[in-house]
């Protein structure tokens, strides 16, 4: 239990932080456009993404669940990546300019922290499930594959094969509607 945002606050919060020019400012942005775990924005690599299919590919070796993750790029989330520039002198799409490795997973936090101090980087996947349980008729399941969470109900894991990616890629854009950056 994640100390999260109260979802009525979000957009403020990432509109305000959308006009820092930081890294950290804007992986933490990514993250909440994404719903995503911290290891892997900070781990995001620029071949990962398909600016075509509007998605971001995570290798097995970085997800939580130790299986590929498809992840639907709003137009949002592709602007701010585009904004980063893909001719980088990293690999990463969000890296420390003296080392150019990724972030540290302290970096967003630290951002987070000085803004909010009592919340946590994690907690706007709480703020993103409720907001999508609360302000849309998104189905559970949908939600739960935006999350990328493991269905536990092995009946229907063994039947329900596909990603959901264009119903979640409808849902990711409703998200990013609902933040309004700007």
């Amino acid at each position: 239990h994640h100390a999260a945002m109260p979802y009525s606050e979000i957009s403020e919060f990432t509109n305000n932080l959308y006009r820092e020019h930081g890294v950290a400012a804007k992986a933490l942005i990514f993250l909440i456009l994404t719903a995503s775990r911290t290891n892997e924005i900070i781990r995001a690599e620029w071949q990962e993404i398909d600016f075509l299919s509007r998605s971001w590919n995570i290798p097995a070796i970085r997800m939580k669940s130790n299986r590929n993750h498809r992840v639907p790029l709003s137009q949002p989330a592709c602007n701010l990546l585009k904004q980063m520039g893909q001719d980088t002198p990293s690999q990463y799409i969000f890296y420390n300019n003296v080392s150019k490795r990724p972030l540290s997973n302290m970096a967003m936090l630290k951002t987070l922290k000085a803004r909010r101090p009592t919340l946590t980087v994690h907690g706007f996947r709480s703020t993103f499930r409720t907001w999508a349980a609360e302000k849309t008729d998104v189905q559970n399941d949908v939600i739960e594959a935006a999350l990328a969470h493991i269905v536990s109900n092995k009946v229907i894991a063994a039947y329900q094969r596909g990603d959901l990616f264009e119903k979640r890629l409808k849902l990711m854009n409703d998200w990013a509607t609902f933040l309004d950056v700007r």
